[in-house]
């Protein structure tokens, strides 16, 4: 996911996101925890994501205030 992909979406949509992108990473830590996970760089990049769209959500709301 590109930070200009995220700037484009709404606040709506990047909580959306961020809800998949945590139900996602949940599930990736048990595939981890029961040996069934195959792309583990999925977990990084899973990651990642979460932080991008945390820290563009955290920069609109301190435009709007």
């Amino acid at each position: 996911m590109k930070a200009a992909d995220v700037r484009a979406k709404t606040p709506d949509q990047l909580n959306d996101d961020l809800a998949d992108l945590k139900k996602e990473q949940f599930n990736l830590r048990f595939q981890k925890a029961t040996g069934q996970l195959e792309k583990t760089a999925r977990v990084r990049q899973v990651r990642r994501d979460i932080a991008r769209i945390k820290t563009i959500a955290a920069e609109k709301a301190a435009k709007k205030a």
